[in-house]
């Protein structure tokens, strides 16, 4: 256990920033299932529309520390290949 304040306050930080990182982790792991599901079953608009929002929320994590730039541009390249194969098929 952490006996000196600063180090009960790096504790503390560490918690709310992993909560934090774990919610946006989620929301887009969440987001991409249901693109993917409407990669399957749904519209080209549709589908346009839930990549601009995935583009966001990749975007704003890349932007902090929860995920890296490299991972966010990787997973934004795969979900668009999928939608170009699918204005395409």
């Amino acid at each position: 256990m952490a006996h000196s304040v600063s180090a009960r306050k790096r504790i503390r930080q560490n918690a709310k920033a992993r909560s934090v990182n774990r919610w946006r982790k989620s929301s887009i792991r969440t987001a991409m299932k249901e693109y993917r599901e409407i990669i399957l079953h749904g519209t080209n608009d549709e589908a346009k529309t839930k990549l601009n929002g995935i583009y966001k929320l990749l975007d704003q994590a890349a932007s902090t520390s929860t995920m890296h730039k490299n991972t966010a541009a990787r997973y934004k390249s795969r979900l668009t290949s999928k939608l170009n194969q699918k204005v395409a098929g």
